[in-house]
């Protein structure tokens, strides 16, 4: 592997930066950085300490910071350090500035104002949390996206990060021996999207799961032929339900939640 110290310098929260820097870099499977995040660069004084830190561990250094002055003074501490230093937010303002035949506002941490849409997601993480895993059944009508699945199909990771664009989610736990909540079965309105997974993935993150309890019982819950039925049984009950299913096998929480926000979006139209 090849380590390297990656500086990311942002006048925010740097989480933009920390996005598009971890992106680029699973295009290299043989990278290990070791990043240094500086946020809330916003005075000569803060940047001139993150500089003293780069020069004590020189690396690639990535910024995002709408100040100009502020920008070219990291720029030249970095011509002077022989320290490769790339912005990731001008150009891609510069590009809208020219399209748009207007001016910028040049004020940091704007996609953090607190504005409709900020609140709009944080209603949307409180009611998501309070629907977690089969809570508040009798309120099911109230969610814009109710996920199924039988039990670590990732319901709710990827719940929480819908609920982070402002979707509110509930989701319910298909469990084998136990009837189908009759909330669900009779819910119109919100979308209903089923999860589910192979089983021999499906029962090594179970068993996971058992180790990081310290449970090393031996039940269905693991058994790979009851876990086959299981899954079996529950695409079957979807399939009745004319419910979309998804297969999380091998996907990312981000690759799901892209599909059901297609399906969220078609379903609204």
């Amino acid at each position: 592997m090849t380590k390297f110290n990656l500086h990311l310098v942002s006048d925010a929260t740097g989480e933009t930066l920390q996005m598009v820097a971890r992106a680029a870099i699973t295009q290299f499977e043989e990278a290990a950085p070791i990043e240094h995040v500086w946020s809330m660069i916003r005075t000569a004084k803060q940047l001139e300490s993150a500089i003293q830190a780069i020069q004590e561990n020189p690396g690639l250094v990535l910024y995002t910071m709408v100040s100009r002055e502020l920008r070219l003074s990291l720029e030249g501490a970095c011509r002077r350090l022989d320290i490769p230093c790339v912005d990731i937010l001008v150009p891609a303002i510069d590009a809208l500035r020219q399209f748009l035949h207007a001016e910028s506002r040049d004020q940091p941490g704007r996609q953090h104002v607190l504005d409709d849409e900020y609140f709009e997601r944080i209603e949307a993480m409180n009611f998501t949390l309070a629907h977690d895993d089969g809570q508040a059944l009798h309120d099911l009508k109230s969610a814009d996206v109710v996920l199924v699945g039988v039990s670590r199909t990732s319901k709710t990771p990827t719940s929480m990060y819908l609920a982070n664009r402002a979707v509110k989610i509930a989701n319910v736990p298909i469990v084998p021996g136990q009837a189908i909540p009759e909330e669900l079965e009779a819910l119109k309105g919100p979308l209903v999207v089923a999860l589910t997974t192979g089983v021999k993935r499906l029962v090594q993150i179970r068993r996971n799961r058992m180790k990081q309890m310290k449970d090393d019982r031996e039940s269905d819950y693991v058994d790979e032929d009851a876990v086959k039925s299981e899954v079996a049984a529950a695409r079957r009950f979807f399939n009745r339900q004319r419910w979309p299913i998804i297969d999380v096998t091998g996907r990312s929480i981000e690759e799901t939640a892209a599909t059901i926000l297609k399906l969220y979006t078609a379903h609204i139209a």
